[in-house]
Formats: C-alpha cells, structure tokens, sequence
C-alpha cells in the first residue's frame, strides 16, 4: 500500500523503501547476468561479445523512456505529498498519454536506426549481425518495458516499493526459464534472451497492472484524467525531458566508448562486457538509495518539509559511501571470481582484462555513489536540468579520456574513463545541491506553499 514519507525517522524510511527496490533490482540485474551466463557458456564468447556489444545502444535507448517514466513520476510524489488526490489522478493520465506517444516514436526510430548505429560503432564484423538481430527484439518491446516501468514508478511516488519489486521477482524467474528454453532447446540463438527478457516484461507488467487496479483506489482513473492538461503536461515534461536526456546523453557516452573498444576486437568486448555485468550488480544498492532519495525529497517537498530533505540526504550519504568503501573492497578482492561466471577459465585473456575493469571499478565506484544520490536527490526536487548537464559533463569527459588515454596507455585508459566522468558529474551536483537547497529553504520561509 502507499506510505508517506513525510512523518518519522528520515533514514529508517529511506531504508524501508529502498530495501525492496534493492531486492527488486538485485533480481533485474539477475536476470540481467542470468541472460550473459548462458549465452557465454552455451552459445560462446563471440556470441556474448555480440549481445555486450549492444550494451551502450540499449542504455541510449532505453535509459530514454525510463528517465521519462522516473521524471514522471517526480510530479506524482509531489501531488501526494500535498494530498492533492485529484491532481495526483490527472498527472497519472497525462503520464500515461505522454508515455504512448512517446513510446510509439522511440520505438520506430530505433528499429530503423539499429543497423546504422552499430556500422557508426565499428562493431566487429563477426558479431554485427547478431547484435542487429537481438536489438530488433529489444527495440520492438519498447512498450513492455516502458509499461512496467511507468506504472512501477507511479506506485514509488505513492510509497510502494514492495508491489514493483513481487512482481518483479515473478519476471525474473520467468525469465531465466525462457532464456534456457529459447536458447538450449529451441536454439534460437542470442534472439532468444531478447524475446525472454522482453515476455518477462510484459508479464509482470500485466500482473502489476490488475493487483494496481484492486488495490488502489486513488489510481482509479477517470476518462477526464487522460484530458490532456497543457499546464500539467509542460510541469512534466520539464522535469521528464531533461531525465530522460539525461540518460541518454550518459548512454551516448557509454556508446562511444564501447566504439573504442569495439576496435579492440571480440575479447576486450566480452571482457568489457563481463566487467560492467559485475561492476552493475555491486552498484545496484548505491542506484537504488538515489531512486529512494529522490521519492523521499519529491514527497517532502510536496509538504514543504526541506529541513527533512537535508536530514534524509545527510544520512543516506553516510551509508551510501560506507557501502561503496566495503563494496569496493570486496570487487577489488574477489573480482577475478565473479567474471569466471561469464567465461570459461580457458579464456585467460578475457577474465585478465576483465578483472582490470574491475579492479579500477572498486577503487572509484564511491564517486559513482555520490553521483547517484545528489543527482537523483535534484530531480526529486523537481529540477531535470542540472541532472541532464552533469550527464553531458559525463559525456564529455567519459569520450576525451576514452579516446585520448586508449592511444596511450590503451584498455586501462578505456577503465578509467568513466571514473573520471563520474568525478566531472560530482564537482557540479554536489554544490548544487547544496545551493537548490538553500533557496528552497528561503523560498518556504518566505511562502510555506510550494508550487
């Protein structure tokens, strides 16, 4: 059911929250390996070269509409945070009317886009086919994902991480069924974890959309809910855009670099692709502690209760950098063992460069936990724009280093380039943060009504 976060203790309802979206995202990121484990132990290292290959376009493309559907859901957190239930209903249809529209267009142009954006990424060409043929799938389930993430985003702005996270675990099982059904008995190749991920997300979406219509009767929606609201849609769209760009212009990044490896041949793509799976897994609870943030502030801010938002954001860095320190102790340590997951140990090659990734990884991944809590933290407080600047600084420098150090010191250059990007995100979010802060603060003292 939804929960309020704006009465009680800051930290413990922030852990309360972000625990089942930890577990939730634990399971996506399960799936996630489960889909690499089998196609690198069952089809091979080319094929999952070929599916780590596509890494940094379904970033672009999908960290598009779930940054729409996260930037959505900030107005939502807001509305009920000031009890405004009518208002809540009306930026749930106008999400949901965005979202179609939104969906449809992102859908057609990157099916007609794949082809093109893996020539211009100098993809390998004993792998370019088969990454063109399992984005097809992903792209073409753009709905489903986007579905499940709209609604899953809706229920956290209302306090409910736990309804997203049940049915997710549910996708996740059904998921890892079907990638070992499509791929060892009806070898359908890398095409089949790209059909099992994206039934998986229609099935839980559906799933969550029935339990949804039981069990909240402040998302029942009425035909004047889906009016389009030009005011409304523009408050969304302010805070979405800028999200959803953000994203993508990170993932924009992320495809440059992958270019770069990719000129490194099959084996530093597989590496790569097995170090960034582990590097994700250790990470997701530093992501999830932003998403909880981020919820936490929108409602608090709704309430005009700043002073909590400092609180809340105050002890949830404490814990997000002890995490990272112990995290990236035990990456460091053990990383070698987490890539062997991947690769046959007859792969030496592979898991050596892999565990360089890692190692370099573990020793910045608290700069990326910084980055996450800040970043999301602003766009709680309904600003989208600073979120999406500090991904072009990513961008920025994530293609300098990557290009500059690879010609110099060449795969550990490529390691480095997103720590460093990572450290340029945090020399702009954190003043800001703190700067946001101090004129909401002064706003609510001038006038305890923020809009």
């Amino acid at each position: 059911m939804s929960k309020e976060m704006t009465h009680g203790k800051p930290l413990k309802l922030i852990l309360l929250f972000a625990v089942p979206m930890l577990i939730g995202n634990i399971f996506q990121q399960f799936y996630a390996m489960v889909d690499t484990v089998v196609v690198g132990q069952f089809i091979g290292v080319q094929a999952l070269a070929a599916v780590g290959a596509t890494g940094g376009i379904t970033f672009f493309v999908l960290g598009f509409i779930l940054g729409l559907a996260n930037g959505f859901s900030v107005i939502v957190s807001h509305r009920f945070g000031s009890k405004d239930e009518i208002g809540l209903r009306k930026a749930v249809g106008n999400s949901i009317v965005l979202s179609v529209i939104f969906g449809i267009i992102v859908t057609i142009l990157s099916i007609m886009a794949t082809k093109w954006i893996l020539e211009v990424m100098m993809t390998p060409k004993d792998i370019i086919d088969a990454s063109y043929r399992y984005l097809v799938v992903i792209f073409a389930g753009t709905a489903a994902t986007l579905a499940y993430n709209l609604i899953a985003s809706i229920l956290r702005a209302l306090g409910d991480s736990k309804t997203p996270l049940i049915f997710l675990v549910v996708a996740s099982i059904l998921n890892v069924i079907l990638d070992i059904v499509f791929i060892t008995s009806f070898d359908m190749g890398v095409e089949g974890t790209a059909y099992a991920t994206i039934i998986s997300q229609g099935f839980s979406f559906i799933l969550c959309y029935f339990y949804t219509k039981k069990r909240y009767p402040i998302l029942h929606l009425h035909k004047e809910d889906f009016k389009i609201d030009s005011k409304l849609c523009g408050q969304l769209l302010k805070i979405a855009i800028p999200g959803a760009l953000s994203s993508s212009i990170t993932a924009f990044g992320v495809m440059v670099l992958q270019g770069t490896i990719n000129q490194l041949g099959s084996d530093i793509v597989a590496a790569y692709t097995a170090g960034t799976k582990v590097e994700q897994f250790f990470t997701m609870p530093t992501m999830t502690l932003g998403m909880a943030i981020a919820t936490f502030a929108g409602q608090n801010l709704g309430a005009g209760q700043i002073e909590r938002v400092k609180q809340g954001v105050k002890q949830s860095l404490m814990i997000t950098l002890g995490y990272s320190i112990v995290g990236g102790i035990i990456l460091y340590m053990f990383g070698g063992a987490f890539t062997s997951l991947f690769v046959s140990s007859a792969s030496q090659v592979v898991i050596d460069a892999s565990v360089e990734y890692l190692r370099i990884v573990a020793i910045f991944c608290w700069l990326l936990a910084i980055l996450f809590l800040y970043r999301s933290t602003i766009q709680g407080l309904g600003n989208g724009v600073i979120p999406m600047i500090s991904g072009g600084i990513e961008l920025v420098m994530r293609v300098i280093v990557a290009l500059v150090l690879s010609q110099i010191i060449g795969f550990t250059g490529i390691c480095l380039a997103s720590p460093i990007a990572w450290l340029g995100a945090d020399i702009l979010l954190l003043p800001y943060y703190h700067f946001q802060i101090k004129k909401l603060s002064k706003q609510y003292q001038e006038n305890p009504v923020i809009a």
